[in-house]
């Protein structure tokens, strides 16, 4: 298992150049069954990431690009109504899709942002009074500037806590930059490559990490680091029972490409960052937690 997954790192890390980390967790992310919130400048490679996580694992890929004036019947799709047959016929929107790329999502107005929010908890549309089933897997990519950018709308809470991850991949180092500049556009790169596993893998890959062995000691371990947000001064807003329950699928997908089939306290501390990096907001200047700090503190209560 985690040489089919080594390889797929490997076949992202070709287009995707010094970001093995990255796409390791955002790797993680897909096998947790989770959504993925990539934030960034412009430039860095977050579409890239994007489609090449599609391309290398054999997935249906679409691209929605957020703007101020897009509407959710542009993501979900609408009704049209043919004469032959007197009757209204649905067109899929690009929501169905197995990799979906929500590129600039905070580009968008509130309205068109909570298109997604079904999708993305219950992996189903609802138009026009029907439910329409998702295909599986199905995993949300989305992109956003940062909102200190002209043109921005900030994600609610409520649309944060539905990704499992944020990731930031911030710009290559000298070597990398300047392998960019002298290979083909990786674009061109990707066309031509292939799946980098079998089709239909990923699906498996989710399933064996749901069954990764979570002990009593570790969930007691994450829940004095969701229990100390709650009851610290440094946070605004603890977590939720859906963010502990978030680093526990995370850890499992972490473990599952660690080639083990039971989590340790490495696990939750490799994904804790990314997890809750965008759950949890500082009392004293609004920024993102401090993790090393919130580690230190559940350890000495622990006693450890």
């Amino acid at each position: 298992m985690k040489h089919e997954l080594d390889k797929v790192r490997q076949c992202i890390g070709e287009l995707v150049l010094g970001k093995d980390e990255e796409i390791k967790l955002s790797l993680a992310c897909l096998v947790a069954r989770g959504h993925l919130l990539i934030e960034d400048v412009p430039g860095v490679g977050k579409t890239l990431l994007a489609h090449a996580l599609a391309v290398v694992l054999g997935l249906k890929y679409s691209r929605i690009q957020f703007t101020s004036d897009l509407l959710p019947s542009d993501i979900l799709g609408v009704s049209t109504f043919d004469r032959n047959t007197s009757q209204f016929i649905y067109h899929e929107g690009p929501i169905f899709s197995e990799v979906l790329l929500a590129d600039e999502i905070n580009r968008a107005n509130g309205k068109t942002q909570s298109a997604l929010l079904e999708a993305m908890e219950e992996r189903q549309v609802t138009v026009e009074g029907r439910t329409r089933a998702l295909p599986k897997p199905f995993f949300v990519v989305a992109t956003q500037n940062p909102m200190d950018q002209v043109g921005t709308f900030p994600l609610p809470e409520s649309q944060l806590d539905r990704f499992l991850m944020r990731v930031s991949l911030g710009y290559p180092g000298p070597a990398e930059e300047q392998r960019l500049w002298r290979e083909p556009d990786r674009r061109m790169l990707m066309e031509k490559m292939g799946p980098c596993c079998e089709l239909g893998r990923v699906n498996a890959f989710q399933d064996m990490a749901d069954s990764i062995h979570v002990s009593e000691e570790l969930l007691q371990y994450v829940y004095r680091l969701v229990d100390y947000t709650r009851h610290s001064n440094d946070y605004r807003m603890g977590l939720s029972p859906r963010g502990g329950a978030s680093i526990i699928r995370a850890a499992r997908a972490w473990a599952l490409m660690e080639e083990r089939d039971f989590t340790i306290p490495e696990d939750v501390q490799a994904v804790l960052p990314s997890v809750i990096g965008h759950r949890l907001v500082s009392a004293t200047d609004g920024v993102g937690a401090d993790i090393p700090s919130l580690l230190r503190a559940v350890s000495v209560e622990a006693g450890g």
